[in-house]
């Protein structure tokens, strides 16, 4: 009479074996699962930021392309008109606002580098030509548009022709509000860990050269190709 066979179960040591290589399993399926999420976040920021950027480049490089010779103050006690204003860190013109954004007729349009919690800002701001005055301005409660930030320096630099025609040094400084200049450079280095780089800006006028010259005030303005009066 043959004896019956017994049903041969798993050890506790198979059990736990099992157990730990189905964690391992699992453990690295969430790692691959979190690394690539991580990348794929990673990746759309990046795209994001390079959509901002570009879009901020080619707003600034319409704006300023398009600026125009129109007085936006004046200073009473020495005669003196402001057409366009500016330093290393801000710049103020006047310039025709896209179609999208414009309720008729040119604005007065300020640029600004100024600090945010994360390194400089580049914020933008505008107001109609019409009944425009520069305390008015300072004191509204109009927050600025911010165009790019995590930015760890900057500057707006300037350049015009000489007196024999000639292009000039680039300038933090403007010496001379009653014309505009010919070249607007917008030069930023973004921060650490910014993976899109900010291309240097050089944006020239649309205005004949000859009607921004140092010492010329209050020129007849043709388009290109056009000669001042």
């Amino acid at each position: 009479m043959s004896m019956p066979c017994r049903a041969r179960g798993f050890t506790l040591l198979e059990v736990l074996l099992a157990v730990m290589l189905l964690a391992l399993l699992i453990g690295g399926a969430y790692g691959g699962i979190r690394a690539a999420a991580s990348a794929m976040r990673a990746g759309e920021a990046a795209i994001d930021r390079t959509d901002r950027l570009r879009t901020a480049q080619e707003f600034l490089r319409h704006q300023l392309s398009r600026m125009l010779p129109l007085v936006w103050a004046s200073n009473e006690s020495n005669g003196q008109t402001y057409v366009f204003e500016g330093n290393d860190h801000s710049m103020r013109f006047v310039a025709p606002m896209p179609g999208y954004l414009s309720k008729g007729g040119p604005y007065v349009q300020t640029l600004e580098l100024v600090r945010g919690k994360d390194g400089l800002q580049l914020q933008f701001s505008d107001a109609m030509l019409n009944g425009f005055e520069v305390e008015k301005a300072k004191s509204s409660n109009v927050e600025p548009v911010l165009l790019l930030d995590r930015i760890r320096s900057g500057r707006f630099l300037y350049r015009t022709l000489d007196e024999q025609g000639k292009l000039t040094d680039w300038s933090s400084s403007w010496p001379d509000p009653g014309v505009t200049p010919l070249v607007v450079r917008i030069d930023l280095t973004m921060q650490p860990g910014v993976q899109v780089p900010w291309p240097v800006l050089d944006v020239p006028m649309m205005l004949n050269a000859g009607a921004v010259r140092p010492g010329l005030r209050g020129p007849v303005i043709r388009a290109n190709g056009g000669a001042p009066q």
